[in-house]
């Protein structure tokens, strides 16, 4: 049994496809097939079941997996642990970042991080914040910038950024040369919004009802980019942290300010009461000092 097929199964049993896990694994599909079906051989088990229409875990699977888990952790920790006996920061991190979060941020902390630290490699795990959270939870995913909140029994949390939510409408919209909007003004719109896999679905929800109305859902995505493309054809609107406006046509989609705006709060996880390489240490006080 190797390593490698191993972590290609677990990657396979995370993204819950074949073709997911091969883009992120930057193996071709049949490769990636090949090496779970030779860990079933040589484990003389079905680890999947690949008659229903999302791949799903055999109950021999799901032993297979979680044993897999603590394996691929403990490799992981004897060479973070061998890494920091020298006091170097090397090796790979794995950040896990929402999609919408990761437009923003994520190519500024890959040039400046690995400027400052070359013998460090990130490895970019774009997911919903719900699956990032328990990737770290289970250790599969060394850092995590998340929405909050979160449960603060299970993590380690630092602040990174806190921004306002504004309204995203087309420009022909009635409410786009407005100065501010109440969110009650909405009560009658449909709205385009992240899936259910995103913290900011629910979160988007629950203002609404407190503002004293369920929102109206036209479109759900997991890409902000599409999410935008549907309001600019006039399918809907939606509520975007301010931050997103500097990667739009402005021309195409106009932005208003909310009055008493729901607050968009990013913080950096890690697990609890586990070890944290060298490496991780510094990233952490990077996004800290830099955000």
């Amino acid at each position: 049994m190797e390593m490698k097929d191993l972590r290609y199964f677990v990657e396979v049993a995370n993204y819950g496809s074949f073709t997911k896990a091969a883009q992120q694994t930057y193996l071709s599909q049949p490769a990636l097939s090949k090496s779970v079906q030779k860990l079933e051989r040589e484990l003389n088990v079905e680890l999947f079941e690949r008659s229903t229409r999302k791949l799903k875990l055999t109950d021999a699977g799901d032993i297979v997996y979680k044993q897999s888990l603590h394996i691929l952790n403990a490799t992981n920790e004897l060479t973070t642990l061998l890494d920091d006996l020298m006091n170097l920061p090397t090796g790979k991190i794995k950040i896990g970042i929402p999609p919408l979060i990761g437009t923003l941020f994520f190519p500024t902390i890959a040039t400046k991080f690995g400027t400052l630290y070359p013998n460090v490699s990130l490895e970019l795990v774009e997911l919903g914040a719900k699956r990032i959270e328990r990737l770290v939870e289970e250790g599969q995913v060394d850092v995590g910038i998340v929405v909050l909140p979160i449960d603060k029994k299970k993590f380690d949390i630092v602040p990174f950024i806190k921004e306002e939510f504004m309204l995203f409408v087309h420009p022909n919209h009635t409410l786009a040369n407005e100065s501010t909007v109440q969110l009650q003004q909405l009560a009658d719109e449909r709205f385009i919004l992240f899936n259910r896999e995103f913290t900011l679905h629910s979160f988007l929800i629950e203002q609404c009802q407190l503002a004293g109305f369920t929102p109206t859902i036209a479109y759900e995505s997991s890409q902000w980019d599409l999410i935008t493309e549907l309001v600019i054809a006039q399918l809907g609107i939606t509520l975007l942290p301010k931050l997103i406006y500097e990667k739009m046509d402005k021309e195409a989609i106009s932005m208003i300010p909310l009055h008493s705006p729901p607050m968009w709060e990013l913080a950096i996880i890690t697990k609890k009461d586990t070890y944290r390489s060298y490496a991780v240490r510094k990233l952490q006080q990077f996004l800290t000092e830099h955000f």
